[in-house]
């Protein structure tokens, strides 16, 4: 059993980040984390005693971010769950914008678990 976190830029992935944690420990069980921000990531609110795995992109040309986390997910068949943050957006933007946390919740083959961090 694994929990996948997906960490997007910004304080939705910040809080994602959070969130998997939460859910690993709560579960009991590994963590991979799919770096989706164009800079590496800072491990260090990462506890130690947590088996860990971060799986980075080589850049914003490296591939859709969605199929990154799907194929992630297809990659590890122990993955029964997956974290993600979610943006505020007004229902305008909603309608005209497709959004990758849209695209996972329709599209991943596991639960997801999904986030927003507070105002």
């Amino acid at each position: 059993m694994t929990v996948l976190t997906a960490i997007a830029e910004g304080r939705e992935g910040d809080h994602a980040l959070t969130a998997g944690i939460a859910e690993a420990r709560l579960l009991g069980t590994d963590l991979v984390l799919v770096n989706l921000r164009l800079s590496a990531l800072d491990r260090s609110g990462v506890p130690d005693d947590l088996r860990t795995t971060v799986v980075e992109r080589s850049g914003p040309g490296d591939r859709d971010p969605v199929d990154a986390v799907l194929d992630e997910i297809e990659a590890r068949p122990d993955v029964d769950r997956l974290v993600i943050g979610l943006r505020r957006r007004s229902p305008v933007g909603k309608a005209l914008l497709g959004s990758v946390s849209q695209r996972l919740l329709l599209e991943s083959p596991v639960p997801v678990v999904a986030v927003k961090p507070p105002v």
